[in-house]
């Protein structure tokens, strides 16, 4: 076996780490994680730590699941592999028929691909080439949000809100229509202020409207992370506004596309997000929770109207000309179908709601931290939103990094994080037990109360 020090010298030199500082990796000790056991993760030195962010928000059922593993043991004695160009395979059709049964009803064929940012470039050229074929080829446009996160993929980003990430790349985007809805989310009264705050929702829903208006019959369509926005903070969207946007959406005769790459798989409560508020989109992306954190895969769902309209003489040149090499991979969708006969089996979604209220009503505890200026959940997803004035609403500045140094103090007590700038993110595997996020959530507020004091 290898020894550590040797492994940290290699990763050193050869690896590049995403969304990483590499000159602060370089100066640091990093942690090297071996194997996982349920919500936890083990480094090469046998340390074991709260997974709380379930390993970028995609485990679900825990590490090391033996049930999953079974599935992708008993798979790859098959086959690992087969292109879905021309051919298909056994994992990928049952998959396929599995997720137009689970999603909203109408969204009726799957086309895969391997991760969330390509799961929405295949809604947008879908969405884009759908009016072609309609004869309406001057929709070109999308709205798209402030602060919104779709991957780091050209198109992506192009529907993407978060200048940080985008703005280097802004001569390589395509033309969107960002709508900036107005920032209701810090106040230090509640958990849910903004979520039932109709004039805010009012506000939101006449600023999509005006970019309707303004550029009519020439949206090919909204795209929008529902109910919660992931890596732009943990921001939660007025009650009703998904619902309210979709009536939008269809009175304007455009297209609603929902990215439930994060939200999809029981993250708010429900399989889908869009499911409370009862939309149905006419096109859904979903990757992470897919395959239970095991193996890269991603869909993007739609309607039969949509594909239809792909429909043709081969001369016509209709075809859907986008695919990728490992498209409806059989391993990953034999994992995939385990994950989902386990949340049936275990009437996960149902058994998963104490757990969420216990998140909820522990969460509330923190705003007695002196820092803490907001804290925002929705079912097992919160953002802790760390301010150096909270009642002036005054953020911590940008190069005191202190949700990193947060993390870090974490690390030390036994749970793996990760920020978003100032605002610390948990969202632990959803199989967690309530001592399990209770001693993740003490960590989480023992280590805001360290550094910020």
């Amino acid at each position: 076996m290898i020894d550590k020090e040797t492994l940290v010298a290699w990763d050193k030199r050869y690896l590049w780490h995403p969304f990483t500082q590499m000159r602060d990796w370089l100066a640091e000790e990093p942690v090297i994680i071996e194997r996982g056991d349920g919500c936890y993760l083990i480094d090469t030195a046998g340390n074991r730590y709260i997974d709380g962010v379930a390993s970028m928000w995609t485990n679900v059922h825990g590490h090391n699941h033996p049930e999953l593993n079974a599935a992708l043991k008993t798979q790859v004695d098959k086959i690992a592999h087969t292109t879905l160009l021309g051919y298909s395979n056994i994992s990928a059709i049952e998959l396929a028929k599995k997720l137009v049964e689970l999603t909203p009803v109408g969204l009726n064929k799957v086309f895969y691909s391997d991760n969330g940012s390509t799961a929405v470039e295949i809604a947008l050229k879908m969405a884009y080439q759908y009016w072609q074929h309609k004869g309406e080829p001057q929709r070109k446009l999308f709205i798209h949000f402030d602060k919104a996160y779709h991957g780091d993929t050209i198109g992506a980003m192009s529907v993407g809100g978060i200048d940080s990430f985008h703005t280097t790349f802004d001569s390589l985007l395509f033309e969107g229509i960002r709508v900036s809805p107005p920032e209701t989310y810090r106040s230090p009264n509640t958990l849910d202020r903004s979520c039932n705050d109709s004039a805010v929702k009012t506000q939101w829903l006449n600023t999509v409207e005006s970019a309707l208006s303004e550029h009519s019959g020439q949206v090919a369509g909204v795209i929008l992370e529902p109910l919660i926005q992931g890596a732009g903070g943990m921001l939660i969207s007025p009650q009703g506004f998904l619902q309210e946007l979709s009536a939008l959406a269809k009175r304007w005769e455009t297209l609603l596309i929902v990215d439930e790459v994060m939200t999809g798989f029981g993250r708010t409560g429900k399989m889908w997000a869009c499911e409370h508020e009862a939309v149905t989109p006419d096109i859904l992306c979903t990757a992470k929770g897919l395959a239970a954190g095991y193996l890269p895969l991603a869909a993007t769902l739609t309607t039969d109207e949509i594909y239809n309209a792909f429909l043709g003489e081969y001369s016509d040149l209709k075809t859907f000309f986008h695919g990728h090499t490992f498209t409806g991979n059989p391993l990953a969708c034999a994992v995939a179908l385990e994950n989902i006969a386990i949340f049936e089996r275990e009437n996960l979604l149902s058994r998963l709601q104490p757990t969420i209220e216990h998140f909820r009503n522990r969460l509330q505890e923190f705003y007695k931290l002196s820092h803490v200026g907001d804290v925002r959940v929705c079912g097992l997803a919160a953002g802790v939103e760390l301010m150096k004035n909270p009642d002036t609403h005054t953020s911590y500045p940008f190069e005191e990094k202190i949700g990193i140094r947060i993390c870090k103090e974490a690390l030390t007590r036994g749970a793996i994080l990760r920020p978003l700038v100032n605002t610390i993110v948990l969202m632990p595997p959803l199989q967690i037990s309530i001592s399990e996020l209770d001693a993740l959530l003490d960590i989480v507020y023992a280590s805001i109360k360290a550094v910020t004091a």
